[in-house]
């Protein structure tokens, strides 16, 4: 049972940097035009775009990457919180 949630705390984190790569990707020019540019834009588009329908870009800042990320850690300690409860 641990490792399983430990499989899950870890794809959670792995996730949260893969957000984090994206993000520091829209600094460079054409870096989301590459190939890995493109595989990030496939696995975390989709998680962002309900946050964007919920907070909407403040001029050329869009916050819904942060929210994003806050949510995943908030899931990570979820099942961390949970993992301590079901070993008891």
């Amino acid at each position: 049972m641990a490792l399983l949630f430990g499989i899950i705390s870890n794809a959670l984190m792995i996730y949260s940097y893969a957000l984090i790569v994206y993000i520091f990707m829209s600094w460079f020019p054409g870096a989301r035009e590459s190939a890995f540019g493109s595989f990030l834009t496939k696995i975390c588009e989709p998680y962002l775009e309900p946050f964007r329908k919920i907070i909407p870009p403040l001029g050329m800042i869009d916050l819904s990457p942060i929210v994003g990320i806050l949510v995943l850690h908030l899931a990570r300690f979820g099942v961390f919180e949970l993992y301590q409860m079901i070993a008891l």
